[in-house]
């Protein structure tokens, strides 16, 4: 019967719009039946010569149309409300896991697979609980009640009627198991169909550079064509499905038509228990029929219903269980003896990290390649939790902070920003949307971009186009970087933020910043060491240790690995 346990728990949250569309499909069925009654004995009347109650007859067949026409739209409106607040419900709870599960799920899921579950799967959904639903319900309950009438007029009718109900409605479940195996390579297909073109949208100008554009169509033709061959298998199964079912619609609709006329010729029957006969086995099959109508409706939220429960069940990579508050004034940040390993590694990537970032000081992390850098800033913001050690903010493990109040208290600028279709004041008040104009102004003077801001056509009107496009790169990482200032939180974080901006300017920007942060607790991964020299205390990594910490002065005459990097002009680009 195409029941999943994912959809029956989506449904549970559109109970009462639910039940009523089912109430009122229900009173549609009774509108069916009566029209039926009626025709019936019109046509029995008709029959006999009886022409004197006729007006009345059929005035009652046009007022159970005009019922069911109202009846009909109310139902249907009360499905829509039902569907759209399933598919809203599932969708938060979606989108808000996914934001629980952080860079962890990012890694093992591509964005355009994601995006197929979060769009179509769950508009699937909206279909499976708004339309098929409802109408398996009232498949349950009227053909059992139909055949009771139909036995009340002609009992031998039930060996006709009864076998080719079970025959339509049971029969289609053999295939069930094929038809589901077929629905997950089909939406397997679909999705990673979905993946390939979202990736290759977002990769066209890599691709070009590349002289990849063909071959990239290559693959998605392929993808294509294996989507086709899913999709046919599909249809053949489904039309096997259906076929099955018309075939007892048809047989049983005749043979309680042949059981009819033998009745009316032995007698057992008068013409209206006849014409009774025949309408009330044409209404039996009718949910039937129904049923299988809007059985492809659902489906697709039964394909996608794996993928959907996988997502809204899985585990983040840190537990939210903290409920200590972020420090309101900038917190001491330490990193106590700090080990950690990625899930399948070899190596470790940090061994044993120790150091202390000094409230409202700011501290510059430097190393080669691979040192560890990037490792240290994701478990300071817990998309990953230490495997030994710890991290304090003034004195408390940082697990115990709420993780939303966490991330809600340390601003991070990294080297690959994020703006989106939006205003450029827009992406600025991302974090802090009530900020005034003043301190919008003031934090985009601090990131060096205020005078290109108010040369764009709009000024901080200007619309910056998806992921920036209209923007340069150092244009987009300096407004990350006035966002992250305009948050105004206690903790700030610059992770490579000034990588795309020319030296010249980083030296004047990376003063500003000096004098932004002041008070704040900042922490620096440089791409050049010149912008970190100023730093209050800069910690040297090496192969996830702290080989030393100090000053640029300090470490130039005692740390050899400082001042081949300092020689070299900058560390190497440390991938995340």
């Amino acid at each position: 019967m195409m029941l999943h346990p994912e959809l029956l728990r989506a449904a549970r949250a559109a109970r009462r719009p639910l039940l009523g569309a089912t109430a009122l499909l229900g009173a549609v069925a009774v509108t069916h039946l009566a029209q039926a009654v009626l025709l019936a004995l019109a046509l029995a009347r008709t029959a006999r010569g009886d022409t004197s109650g006729l007006p009345a007859l059929l005035a009652g067949v046009l007022a159970a149309v005009a019922v069911r026409a109202v009846l009909s739209r109310r139902q249907r409106a009360l499905a829509v409300r039902a569907g759209a607040r399933v598919r809203t419900g599932l969708r938060d709870t979606l989108l808000e896991r996914l934001g629980a599960l952080g860079p962890a799920r990012s890694a093992d899921s591509r964005a355009g697979a994601v995006r197929a579950t979060l769009v179509d799967g769950v508009e699937g959904v909206d279909a499976y609980v708004s339309r098929y639903l409802p109408q398996l319900l009232i498949t349950c309950a009227l053909p059992p009640l139909l055949l009771a009438a139909v036995a009340l007029v002609e009992p031998r009718a039930l060996f006709a009627l009864a076998p080719a109900l079970l025959l339509a409605l049971l029969a289609p479940r053999w295939w069930d198991a094929l038809l589901a195996r077929r629905g997950q390579e089909h939406w397997g297909s679909y999705e990673a169909l979905a993946a390939d073109y979202l990736e290759a949208l977002q990769g066209m100008p890599a691709l070009r550079a590349a002289g990849a554009v063909a071959r990239t169509r290559a693959r998605l033709e392929a993808r294509s064509a294996a989507l086709h061959r899913a999709t046919v298998a599909k249809l053949r199964v489904s039309l096997v499905d259906t076929g099955i079912t018309d075939l007892a619609v048809q047989g049983g609709t005749v043979a309680a038509a042949l059981v009819a006329c033998a009745s009316t010729a032995s007698g057992r029957t008068a013409a209206t228990g006849t014409y009774l006969l025949l309408m009330l086995a044409s209404e039996c099959f009718r949910p039937v029929r129904d049923l299988s109508r809007e059985w492809h409706a659902g489906y697709l939220g039964v394909s996608a219903a794996d993928g959907i429960a996988a997502l809204r069940t899985a585990r983040p990579a840190v537990r939210d269980d903290g409920t200590a508050p972020m420090p309101a004034r900038s917190p001491e940040i330490r990193f106590e003896d700090v080990r950690f390993t990625y899930p399948g590694a070899a190596r470790p990537a940090l061994r044993g990290v120790t150091f202390t970032a000094a409230a409202g000081r700011t501290t510059a992390v430097v190393g080669p390649s691979g040192a560890g850098k990037s490792t240290l800033l994701a478990l300071l913001l817990r998309q990953w939790d230490p495997d030994g050690g710890r991290i304090t903010l003034d004195g408390t493990d940082h697990g115990r902070l709420a993780l939303a109040a966490l991330r809600r208290g340390i601003a991070v600028v990294s080297q690959e920003t994020y703006l989106f279709h939006a205003t450029v004041a827009d992406n600025l008040r991302l974090a802090r949307p009530g900020a005034t104009d003043e301190e919008l102004h003031a934090a985009a003077r601090a990131a060096g971009v205020h005078d290109e801001i108010l040369r764009l056509p709009h000024g901080y009107a200007t619309e910056v186009g998806e992921r920036g496009a209209t923007l340069s790169g150092g244009q987009r990482q300096r407004l990350a970087l006035a966002r992250a200032l305009l948050a105004d939180a206690p903790v700030l974080v610059l992770d490579e933020a000034t990588s795309a901006v020319d030296e010249r300017r980083e030296a004047r920007i990376g003063r500003e910043l000096l004098r932004a942060a002041r008070g704040r607790t900042c922490l620096v991964v440089a791409h050049r060491l010149a912008s970190v020299r100023e730093a209050d205390r800069i910690v040297v990594l090496d192969d996830g240790r702290v080989e030393a910490t100090g000053t640029h002065t300090g470490l130039l005459a005692r740390s050899a690995l400082y001042a081949r990097l300092v020689a070299a002009g900058h560390p190497h680009e440390e991938a995340a």
